[in-house]
């Protein structure tokens, strides 16, 4: 007798997941910045260069994930232990070394162990969404995406309202304990079919181009995520408004995963998925002319723009989740490929922009000029409407076959 999957469970695990994903390249590059004093191009290059480790890492963390299906209750555990561990040693230890290299070190077990999870939670999601009726993709990725952007949420703001990096830390090892306990009845591991899942996945057409998708899809959030503080900070020179902007964009996007989700249901996941991508566009496309005190402004864009977040972050996964059950029902090692997208868009955007930024004059937290203010202004609103773009043109040729509107 198949058993429904307790969906609360995998929102708060999500949540748990998430407050270790984006909000580190928020606050990790300034905190070392302001902390230690380490210049934004070392940092961008360290993020780099972490993420090619990924080109390896993830394939063969999808393959032991597959091999220790068996075991996976015990071995996400491992996996989230090791990561509370390296955040505490990233914001609330002082380094027993160069500061750079602790980054480096710290950021190496919170991000393998953040794929490693990434990939078991979502090949666990496939098979969970198989044991629910009706559409239970799009069921599961409603709780699952608004879970984490709720984690994404209080996360981004959380060094404000606790008092600090530190209390930060302290408070994701708590989430962790939590999330280890309600969801530790769910991992049941999928039934691998064979050991060619990363294969299958780069064989099938259609999962691949939902892979150029959220690689271009990705980026504008990234470019986003890693020059907020410093578009707030220095062209709407508004310091103090990060916290509230944050929370207003990251929770704008929670409130509209799940009615997304719902419209996904008749009109097509696709088609929904289009609209939000448009949405997204004429938001960071006005962010490009605002400039001194037009925080007004700025909240409504935040509004509209993490609205489209919501859409992205539920409905592109659900897509990527339907295919998968369709080709290769069980294959950890697909989701190797869709963790290294994601992080790999975080990565590239902090090493280009971070020196080009520096390299246009730019100065965190110091007096800047019209041109190094209007060049932020181009990457942090420009940069993603092109990338959007390019996605849009993506998603609207793939060809789903007969099942168009369900996921």
């Amino acid at each position: 007798m198949k058993t429904a999957p307790r969906l609360p469970a995998f929102g708060l695990f999500a949540a748990m997941l998430a407050a270790a994903g984006l909000p580190l390249y928020i606050h990790a590059p300034k905190f070392y910045v302001d902390e230690y004093g380490v210049s934004l191009a070392a940092l961008g290059t360290v993020l780099f260069a972490l993420r090619l480790i990924d080109v390896v890492q993830d394939p063969l963390l999808g393959r032991l994930a597959s091999l220790l299906q068996n075991r996976r209750a015990i071995s996400v555990a491992v996996a989230v232990i090791t990561m509370a561990a390296a955040m505490l040693g990233l914001f609330a230890v002082a380094p027993p070394f160069a500061p750079l290299a602790w980054f480096a070190l710290m950021l190496t077990l919170v991000f393998s162990s953040f794929s490693y999870l990434t990939i078991c939670f979502y090949a666990e999601g496939v098979c969970s969404a198989a044991r629910l009726t009706g559409q239970g993709h799009l069921q599961l990725a409603r709780w699952r995406e608004t879970g984490a952007l709720l984690g994404i949420c209080v996360a981004s703001v959380a060094p404000v309202l606790i008092g600090g990096y530190g209390g930060f830390a302290l408070a994701f090892a708590l989430l962790s304990v939590v999330a280890i306990r309600a969801m530790h009845r769910e991992w049941r591991g999928a039934a691998v079919g064979n050991d060619m899942g990363f294969l299958t996945v780069l064989r099938d057409s259609v999962a691949r181009r939902l892979l150029l998708v959220a690689l271009f899809n990705a980026a504008p959030v990234a470019v986003s995520s890693t020059l907020f503080l410093f578009y707030v900070e220095s062209r709407l020179q508004a310091p103090g408004w990060e916290g509230p902007f944050l929370l207003l964009f990251f929770l704008s996007a929670a409130l509209a995963a799940p009615f997304w989700g719902k419209l996904a249901e008749t009109a097509g996941a696709r088609r929904v998925l289009l609209i939000g991508m448009v949405l997204s566009i004429l938001s960071f496309g006005s962010a490009i002319w605002l400039g001194a005190g037009d925080t007004l402004a700025f909240g409504l864009i935040c509004l509209a723009s993490g609205a489209a977040l919501g859409a992205d972050m539920t409905l592109l996964p659900a897509l990527f989740a339907r295919r998968m059950a369709e080709i290769s029902p069980g294959a950890s090692e697909a989701f190797g490929l869709w963790s290294f997208v994601s992080k790999f868009t975080l990565a590239f955007a902090a090493v280009t922009l971070l020196p080009l930024l520096e390299a246009g004059g730019f100065t965190a937290g110091g007096e800047n000029g019209a041109g190094a203010l209007w060049l932020l202004s181009l990457l942090y609103g420009a940069v993603p409407c092109i990338l959007k773009l390019l996605a849009i043109g993506l998603l609207a040729t793939i060809d789903f076959g007969e099942r168009e509107v369900a996921a």
